[in-house]
C-alpha cells in the first residue's frame, strides 16, 4: 500500500505518526511532511507534536524569535488551533526536498474564532493567507520549522487594520 492511501485510512494518522515518531526508523523527509500536514488537518495536538524533535525550533516570521522544545512548539500548535479551529492546511503543488531540507507553498484559511495567544480576542472572521514553510527533518522528526506568510493580509482580514 502506498503512503496516500496508508494516510487515507482511518488508522493511517495514528500509524504515520508511530512510524515518523522521534526514536523510531527514520522516515523520509517527505513522508514526515505529509504526517504533519494530516495531523493539523485533524486538529491533532498530540500527533502534530509527536513528530517533534525534543530539540525543535519552531519560527513564525511575525514573531520574530523561535519556539525552542517540542513542549513549547506543541503549546504554539495548540494555541493556533485554539484562534482558528476550522483551520485547513492545504500544500500547494509538491513539496522541494533536497537532503533533510523540505519546502513547500501552502495555503491556510479558517475563521478566528478564539482568541490570539498574544491576547488579541477573537475576530469572528474568515481568513485565507498563503505562505511558505521550510523544514528540516532529522532522524524522522520535525528538527526546525519555518513559516512565512502574508501577515499583512491576515492582519486585513481580521480586522487588526
Amino acid at each position: 500500500m502506498n503512503r496516500r492511501k496508508l494516510l487515507a485510512t482511518a488508522g493511517g494518522l495514528a500509524a504515520a505518526v508511530a512510524a515518523a515518531a522521534p526514536g523510531a526508523a527514520a522516515e523520509p523527509p517527505k513522508a514526515v511532511v505529509a504526517a504533519y500536514l494530516a495531523a493539523w488537518n485533524a486538529h491533532d495536538t498530540e500527533a502534530a507534536a509527536a513528530l517533534f524533535a525534543a530539540d525543535v525550533a519552531f519560527f513564525d516570521i511575525t514573531d520574530g524569535n523561535p519556539v525552542v522544545g517540542r513542549e513549547a512548539a506543541r503549546l504554539a500548535v495548540a494555541a493556533f488551533f485554539r484562534a482558528a479551529p476550522d483551520c485547513r492546511w492545504e500544500m500547494l503543488g509538491d513539496p522541494i526536498v533536497a537532503g533533510d531540507m523540505v519546502a513547500f507553498q501552502w495555503r491556510r484559511a479558517g475563521t478566528n474564532s478564539g482568541d490570539w495567544p498574544d491576547g488579541r480576542p477573537a475576530a469572528h472572521q474568515p481568513f485565507f493567507i498563503l505562505g511558505a514553510t521550510v523544514m528540516r527533518i532529522d532522524n524522522g522528526a520535525i528538527a526546525s520549522q519555518s513559516d512565512y506568510y502574508d501577515a499583512l493580509g491576515l492582519s486585513r482580514q481580521l480586522g487588526w487594520l
